[in-house]
């Protein structure tokens, strides 16, 4: 006997949707075991930034009050460890009853019936103001307050020649780019030339007490307070001055 032909056409739509239903779920599963994944390491990271802030506790009370500038570094952790969560108030207890100036070793102890304990390094490090480039700054700019900010960052990040205040770097000149949020040093700053070659400026020179000024010309490029090489207008001689600001050279008569 055959099938009515609406009949084999229901039959078939419900093996397709159980088909379908059957992909889709198999689709999910990576997703569903990513996000399990995903949770248990949530919980095991604030498990382990839990267990750093009992040891930072605890190493509080074996040194003398830090300054303002001064912060307990807990861990890290072994990564690899997953101690698993204490039912009972953990202890903590110096891993040694000597320890060094500036750091301390932790024991943390779960005391369960099934006990387990770890070991937490700990270290004073101490903090610095910092300048920071507050956007991406082009090679040749000078410096501007809008263009600087300060942060707070544990010296031992920071580069050889930082900046501890923000006002030094005022007024000097990028020497290469700077990213934006990059810490600011002195090797990445140069002073703003005063003159510039081909540049008209003043002299200014001291004659027997009397100040004489003269119109010269740069014939190379100065800092201030750098020795410069200009002209005498008026006598075509070329001598050597002090850039004193970006329109005056003095000269150094001998």
């Amino acid at each position: 006997m055959r099938t009515a032909p609406k009949y084999r056409r229901l039959r078939l739509t419900r093996r397709f949707a159980h088909r379908a239903q059957a992909l889709g779920v198999c689709a999910l599963l990576p997703y569903l075991v990513f996000a399990r994944g995903a949770l248990a390491q949530d919980a095991v990271g604030q498990e382990r930034t839990r267990l750093e802030a009992l040891a930072r506790s605890q190493a509080a009370l074996q040194f003398p009050k830090l300054t303002e500038r001064q912060r307990f570094l807990a861990g890290p952790i072994d990564s690899h460890l997953q101690p698993e969560k204490c039912s009972r108030p953990m202890r903590a207890v110096p891993a040694s009853p000597q320890h060094m100036k500036d750091r301390v070793t932790i024991e943390l102890r779960c005391e369960d019936p099934k006990p387990w304990h770890i070991y937490v390094p700990v270290r004073i490090v101490s903090t610095s103001p910092v300048a920071v480039a507050a956007h991406a700054i082009i090679a040749g700019t000078s410096i501007k307050p809008s263009d600087v900010k300060t942060e707070e960052h544990d010296v031992s990040e920071l580069p050889l020649g930082f900046l501890d205040d923000p006002s030094i770097a005022i007024g000097l000149t990028a020497s290469r780019p700077i990213a934006g949020g990059a810490y600011l040093t002195n090797q990445q700053l140069v002073a703003s030339k005063a003159v510039q070659r081909g540049q008209s400026v003043t002299l200014l020179a001291d004659v027997g007490g009397i100040s004489v000024r003269m119109a010269g010309r740069a014939m190379s490029d100065g800092l201030m307070n750098q020795r410069v090489k200009v002209q005498n207008l008026s006598s075509g001689k070329i001598v050597e001055g002090i850039a004193r600001s970006e329109q005056t050279v003095e000269i150094i008569l001998q």
